[in-house]
């Protein structure tokens, strides 16, 4: 029997409930929800990020650190936020009925995924730009004979220790013919047009894969989760058979055991996990809550974060292994050749690549790939914006297909400052401030409200109903103790090895770095700014009125069915009631 038929089916309950729309959707399988799940943790940072600070924090020793904090807090987190999704059939704002005074994070949420949404849309628009050169009869980043090139340019196998001021065609072709960087981000500039054009098809791309919600994103997703596994693979295979592949890949591997007495190191490890799997964004929540109600979803969960980890220990090997062929191109080390972040995407690989035999195939290949792995994050953030907005004001229900146009087109029109000379400079400012800190406030305060105020017990009470199995004595102690002692971790060392922003070794004015710093408090203000807002509005007794916000509002199934059994459930555990929406609500006088 389908939802909408149960529902009418069903007599209305006798307090009076927050409205649940029965037209709000289901997955079509389990499979397309575990594939959107696996695009969504999967992104570009396992490719040019992992890798990198694998080898730079010890190697095979910074698998130890790593592996401990994804399994007892990655996955504990992911999964908590799988249950919470999957139980209420909310998304990452109507969660927070289980302490309606925090609601204020569910707009700190929606917030920073815009800021993330507008700047990576940007970074997988790049891939779009250098699949075009790609198609070149000849690579343009191969030689210095460019228009763009200066008389610094400088071949890699012609560069010498005692060489300065050189730069490498491909370091040039970026950022002088891709980029047109400007001198510093006070240096606007003007529009880079191709640029535009290619941030333009991605906006059309990412509409056309979310104007039908869950229906257009689960089908979509049968190509953009698995695809990219098979690019990389081809990609593995060319690089571990090229000369000096085996030094990359060992350099990649080779374990520092002294590095795990390094603070930094388990803070790199810690942070990895954490932004690896994607946490505190609310993807996971919205995705999550279009799945049927009893869905084994620790199961979900273990084998998402598991091919996460996988996925990032693959690509380290096809990285590096590409890197040790440049070593040996050059002769120079592969500590010298390796980078991290876009300067590996669109600098040191392409530089790879364009000595290869056929290297537009590979190029082709690379970019195509990182633009697969890339897109998933963005629709599943922007469908966490609109279904939040959707399960906010259910009226606008059905204009959903002009909510998400118009989302797409404020977040390109946002996005676009970005595509102008000074455009990664502040692509980097927000990448390093928006966002980071944010999130890691974003799941104390998720974890606090499940763990401390809903209470550990009612939450394991909730997942036995819905899974029809207690959680055993490994979650309770993860969930309360060990997962918010990790993320209090990774929040005081963010902080403290927070260093000075710098993009290709330019630094920011100050004005910059406070602008920055601005974009991260005007998400999280909205935390106490709404708990100040409880405080105004009420007229009377404010102890009283803040108590009774820190109690769950209606946490129940979202399906009328589901709903009288849990409610049956609770009783026979004699589990406290819950307060209505007319209690949530009602005149000051109730504050008494």
């Amino acid at each position: 029997m389908k939802r909408t038929e149960v529902e009418k089916t069903q007599p209305a309950p006798k307090a009076k409930r927050i409205k649940r729309d029965a037209q709000r959707g289901y997955w079509a399988s389990k499979t397309e929800f575990v594939l959107t799940l696996i695009g969504y943790a999967i992104g570009i940072g396992n490719v040019w990020r992992f890798p990198y600070l694998c080898y730079r924090s010890g190697g095979g020793a910074f698998l130890v650190p790593y592996m401990l904090m994804v399994i007892l807090c990655g996955i504990p987190l992911f999964y908590m936020e799988v249950l919470i999704g999957q139980f209420s059939s909310t998304g990452c704002t109507s969660m927070f009925r289980l302490a309606p005074l925090l609601k204020g994070t569910g707009i700190c949420m929606m917030i920073v995924n815009m800021y993330c949404v507008c700047y990576y849309s940007v970074i997988i628009s790049y891939p779009i730009r250098m699949l075009y050169y790609s198609c070149w009869k000849t690579v343009p980043w191969i030689n210095c004979e460019q228009s763009w090139n200066s008389k610094n340019c400088t071949k890699i196998e012609g560069m010498n220790s005692t060489a300065e001021n050189f730069v490498t065609p491909a370091d040039e072709f970026f950022h002088l013919e891709v980029l047109r960087i400007s001198s510093s981000i006070a240096e606007l500039g003007t529009i880079v047009w191709e640029q535009l054009i290619c941030l333009l098809i991605t906006w059309i791309i990412v509409f056309a894969c979310v104007v039908r919600g869950i229906k257009s994103v689960g089908k979509v997703a049968y190509f953009t989760a698995p695809f990219p596994y098979i690019l990389l693979t081809i990609l593995f295979v060319r690089g571990v058979t090229l000369p000096g592949a085996a030094t990359g890949i060992k350099f990649f591997f080779y374990p520092e055991w002294h590095r795990l007495l390094d603070l930094r190191v388990w803070s790199d490890a810690a942070i990895q996990m954490f932004f690896g799997l994607g946490p505190g964004w609310g993807g996971i929540i919205n995705m999550a809550s279009f799945n049927r109600f009893h869905n084994n979803a620790k199961f979900d969960s273990i084998l998402v974060v598991m091919i996460n980890v996988f996925t990032s220990i693959y690509a380290g090997v096809v990285v590096f292994s590409v890197l040790g062929f440049l070593s040996k191109m050059s002769g120079k080390s592969v500590k010298t050749v390796a980078t991290s972040g876009a300067g590996l995407a669109f600098v040191t690989y392409p530089e790879a690549i364009a000595k290869m035999p056929i290297p537009q195939l590979w190029a082709c290949l690379f970019f195509l790939m990182l633009f697969l792995l890339g897109i998933d994050s963005v629709f599943v953030q922007l469908e966490a914006i609109t279904t939040s907005i959707l399960d906010e004001i259910q009226a606008l229900r059905k204009y959903k297909v002009m909510l998400t146009t118009a989302l797409c087109i404020f977040s390109f029109g946002c996005s676009s400052i970005m595509c102008t000379n000074a455009g990664m400079y502040i692509l980097q400012l927000f990448d390093w401030y928006s966002s980071a800190l944010s999130i890691i406030v974003i799941c104390l305060v998720e974890i606090f409200m499940i763990m401390y105020i809903y209470g550990i017990n009612n939450f394991l009470t909730d997942v036995e109903f819905m899974l029809g199995k207690r959680p055993n004595l490994f979650w309770k102690i993860t969930w309360k103790y060990i997962t918010p002692i990790v993320l209090i971790f990774i929040l005081l060392t963010s902080i403290i090895f927070l260093r000075e922003i710098t993009y290709n070794g330019i630094k920011y004015p100050r004005w910059a770095v406070a602008l920055g710093w601005l974009s991260f408090v005007s998400s999280i203000i909205w935390i106490p700014l709404y708990v100040f807002y409880i405080m105004i509005i009420k007229r009377n007794t404010l102890c009283s009125s803040l108590k009774r916000r820190m109690r769950p509002l209606d946490w129940t199934p979202a399906d009328p069915v589901d709903r009288e059994e849990y409610e049956a459930f609770r009783r026979q555990r004699r589990a406290p009631k819950f307060m209505t929406e007319s209690e949530a609500e009602g005149p000051a006088t109730a504050d008494k």
